[in-house]
């Protein structure tokens, strides 16, 4: 066993990580079927609605004055929990308002654990322990969600909407109390400021993060809804999709976290950004439905690359700002995510081609930004 595995916090954000991770497999699964031909959207909808779901990520921030009252670890229960309680109503509110209420509910839950697990990773694993950790987190993940992408192609043609999101929430809910019942914490560790961090030598942080966010809301918000609205794909093809992209993500994402200790942040992270300049072109022409089901696994695959952005932070930063910026990254993130899917969809009137143009453009700013990163770590390097 590695010895990191043996760290009691590695088996808490294992078991959170997995249910948290799950639960927006789920809800991205089913979503644009149940918008679609339960609710009737369309694509200016889907665009406000992915815009909603990101204004919790955008007040993350706040996560470094919960913490004032809460313990990290106790707060990353709380929210997967809050992420199964949205899930386990979605079903019961089939109107544009009523996906937006349950939408906030269970985005406030899981922006709020992927800002705490994010930092407790950081806290907890060294600098060459930390890219392991992530790549082998998001590989459990990734098996968890082939567990219920299966579960999904298995009940769909069993069950109604209410019932599948019913019976996944409550899963969720059960893994996050067990979590509560847990204590991993290492009062051993250098105490996190409780404060509101901005500092001008984690600039490029803040710029790749806000970059991420911009080009991950085109991901999230229009690939799928391409997939179900120009080329027609069930819920079980969406679901048979995810689950091919977990298949190769469980065995890919431990190797990505080795890549990133062996070659480093730059050039990992480079290559992400040169293949989604490709990616993004690619969907605004393609025509072909199994070419737009290969490139949404290309752009799944090397959204795991990300995780460079996080490991590049670590070597830079004071250690006792580590709790404090990743909540203040979490709404860099997501500043572009509140008015980019609302933008998007409309541009999606205009020309859905647009919509992915404009994906390509910011991978390439992004793609010039991470060639100063091996600079930045000799200046400001821990």
């Amino acid at each position: 066993m590695s010895s990191y595995k043996k760290n009691r916090m590695y088996l808490f954000l294992f078991v959170l990580t997995v249910s948290s991770t799950a639960g927006l497999h789920i809800w991205r699964t089913l979503f644009d079927n149940f918008a679609v031909h339960i609710v009737n959207l369309d694509g200016s909808h889907i665009g406000i609605i992915q815009s909603v779901r990101e204004i919790p990520g955008f007040l993350s921030l706040f996560v470094v004055y919960v913490l004032l009252i809460l313990k990290e670890h106790r707060l990353s229960a709380i929210s997967v929990l809050v992420v199964g309680i949205g899930i386990t109503i979605t079903g019961f509110f089939p109107s544009f308002y009523g996906l937006i209420f349950t939408t906030l509910i269970m985005s406030f839950g899981f922006h709020y654990f992927e800002t705490t697990n994010q930092s407790l990773t950081l806290q907890y694993f060294d600098k060459q322990t930390a890219p392991l950790v992530f790549g082998k987190l998001r590989s459990y993940a990734s098996a968890s969600n082939i567990i219920s992408g299966m579960a999904i192609i298995a009940l769909a043609p069993l069950l109604d909407f209410i019932q599948l999101y019913l019976i996944f929430g409550i899963l969720i809910m059960l893994a996050a109390f067990w979590a509560l019942t847990r204590n991993p914490v290492d009062e051993t560790l250098v105490p996190q400021r409780k404060q509101m961090i901005l500092r001008s030598k984690y600039w490029l942080f803040y710029s790749l993060t806000f970059m991420a966010g911009a080009r991950r809301q085109i991901f999230i918000a229009f690939a799928v809804f391409l997939l179900v609205k120009k080329f027609s794909f069930s819920v079980q093809e969406v679901a048979i999709l995810f689950l091919l992209n977990n298949v190769i993500n469980f065995f890919l994402s431990p190797f990505i976290g080795k890549c990133i200790v062996r070659f480093g942040e730059r050039r990992v992270l480079s290559l992400e950004y040169f293949s989604l300049i490709i990616i993004f072109v690619s969907y605004a022409y393609v025509e072909s439905k199994s070419i737009v089901a290969l490139l949404y696994i290309a752009d799944h695959i090397v959204f795991n690359f990300s995780m460079a952005i996080r490991t590049f932070f670590q070597k830079i930063a004071d250690p006792r700002d580590i709790a404090p910026s990743m909540a203040v990254g979490f709404t860099i993130n997501h500043t572009a995510a509140v008015f980019l899917p609302a933008l998007g969809g409309m541009l999606w009137l205009i020309d859905y081609r647009l919509v992915f143009l404009t994906g390509a453009l910011f991978s390439l700013i992004s793609l010039l930004l991470v060639q100063l990163i091996t600079a930045q770590v000799k200046l400001h390097g821990t």
